[in-house]
Formats: C-alpha cells, structure tokens, sequence
C-alpha cells in the first residue's frame, strides 16, 4: 500500500467539504420544503408537528445519503486508475503533441 500525495490528500479534503456542504444544502432544502405548508397555511398543531418531525428526518436522511453518495464515488487511491490524468507540464500541449 503506497502513501497518498499531497495532492491527493487535498482532493480527498475538498471533496470531503464538497460532500458536507452540498449535503447540508440538500437537507436544509428538504426540511424546508416539507416544513413551507406549516409556514403559509393555518394547520394544526398536531400537523405542524408531523411536518416539523419529517422534514427534520427527511432532512436528516437526505444530508447522510448524499454525503454518502459523494464520497463513495471519489476514487480511494491511484492504483484504482479512477483519478483524472495529470495535467501536462507545457501549458497548451497535450501528451499527443510532439
């Protein structure tokens, strides 16, 4: 088993931090969305809490799903040859140019 590189220790922690924030949108979006009908129409009390109580779930499980989906699709090492192809060294020139 080989060490990681810099880099690829950086692209883990980016993604890491891409995975939370988008996860954290999602479930914020999710509870809001369930908890908006509490907010513009005169329900219950009993219903306001059912909607609160599932929105926060929903939330919740929408948070560790996409959390999960991110980070399970990142590549976990080089020898897996699922990393994108390092960029060349000349600026404008691909390995194909001579």
């Amino acid at each position: 088993m080989s060490r990681r590189t810099q880099a690829e220790r950086d692209a883990m922690t980016v993604e890491i931090g891409y995975a939370f924030v988008g996860g954290a949108l999602l479930g914020v979006a999710t509870f809001a969305g369930l908890l908006l009908p509490a907010l513009l129409m005169d329900l219950s009390n009993g219903a306001e809490r059912v909607l609160f109580r599932t929105g926060a779930v929903l939330g919740a499980l929408a948070f560790a799903l996409r959390v999960a989906h991110v980070l399970w699709r990142f590549p976990r090492s080089a020898e897996e040859g699922r990393l994108p192809p390092a960029q060349p060294s000349r600026p404008g020139r691909t390995s194909s140019d001579s």
